[in-house]
């Protein structure tokens, strides 16, 4: 399993409109081989900004990879220069290959 996450700084007076563009936005996601589950976090807040995190869960790297450069990506981030303003500076990409996974079931 491969997680792939970008952390976004958003000032408090934008985490609205932030969120509503994540909420409200065609990811394309559903549409490749190997995506397994995405999910936007709401993390802390503090000293006039709200941390957020996108998620993603991906069967390989190679997955990941093949998403990035992809059609659906480059719909998917088409306007991403103009939400730029929502968030301060560039969002911090991390990546994690799984080393162990649990589950409710055992």
């Amino acid at each position: 399993m491969f997680l792939a996450m970008n952390r976004f700084i958003v000032p408090l007076e934008n985490a609205e409109a932030f969120e509503d563009l994540w909420l409200n936005r065609d990811s394309r996601l559903h549409e490749m081989e190997g995506f397994v589950e995405f999910n936007m976090l709401r993390g802390p807040e503090g000293d006039g900004h709200r941390l957020y995190a996108s998620h993603t869960i991906w069967r390989d790297e190679d997955s990941f990879r093949a998403w990035t450069r992809s059609d659906q990506f480059r719909a998917a981030h088409a306007n991403a220069g103009e939400t730029r303003k929502l968030h301060a500076g560039a969002p911090q990409f991390e990546a994690f290959h799984s080393i162990q996974t649990k589950t409710a079931k055992g």
